[in-house]
């Protein structure tokens, strides 16, 4: 089970201001394209359920990873979560050719979503994607990971730290926000949510 914290910034001021403010706990950026998948007849969405290929850094590797079961409120989301490493020229070969991945044999996830939802029995298809750009802090003993979310009808920006005690470290974080101004609200959808519905979250 993965359990984050997820603030929405309310705009590119804020993700700015808060990026300045970060800017001494800073590790690493990465740059992220997640590409996603399902059955011809939806058989993961329908269940809830999400098949996505992330590719790191232009291709420098590749994540493959399952997620269902997602419940989120008052900015803390918690959902089932399975990742493993992938190819990423077989990745960028999926995106082409969407039936690929019925061909992985060594792959639990694939299997996984075989057996339990079906996936691939009528067919898969590529649902498209978006970029994500991922600051990453090591703050207070937290890893804080600060995103910059394109999609092709807008820009999304994001407060994201996964921990094992939401609550004491959302007020934490909360408190750290208001402190210096950086305007901000819980998130109530996931990234994926936003990018199916094609329109940002007011």
């Amino acid at each position: 089970m993965e359990v984050e914290i997820k603030l929405r910034l309310q705009d590119s001021a804020s993700h700015q201001k808060l990026s300045k403010l970060l800017s001494q706990f800073h590790t690493k950026t990465l740059i992220q394209e997640n590409i996603f998948f399902d059955g011809t007849n939806s058989e993961l969405t329908s269940n809830l359920a999400v098949l996505r290929v992330r590719f790191y850094d232009m291709d420098r590797n590749c994540v493959l990873s399952l997620k269902a079961k997602p419940m989120i409120s008052g900015g803390v989301s918690r959902m089932e979560e399975h990742e493993e490493p992938f190819d990423p020229v077989l990745g960028r070969a999926c995106i082409a050719e969407p039936w690929r991945l019925l061909s992985v044999n060594d792959s639990k996830i694939l299997r996984k979503v075989r057996d339990e939802y079906g996936f691939g029995a009528s067919g898969v298809v590529c649902l498209g994607g978006f970029r994500n750009l991922r600051a990453v802090h090591e703050w207070r003993g937290l890893k804080l990971e600060l995103d910059e979310t394109n999609y092709d009808f807008g820009t999304n920006y994001e407060l994201e730290c996964e921990s094992a005690d939401p609550e004491k470290h959302k007020e934490l974080l909360e408190d750290f926000l208001k402190e210096n101004g950086v305007q901000y609200s819980y998130s109530n959808v996931s990234k994926f949510a936003i990018f199916q519905s094609r329109k940002l979250p007011q």
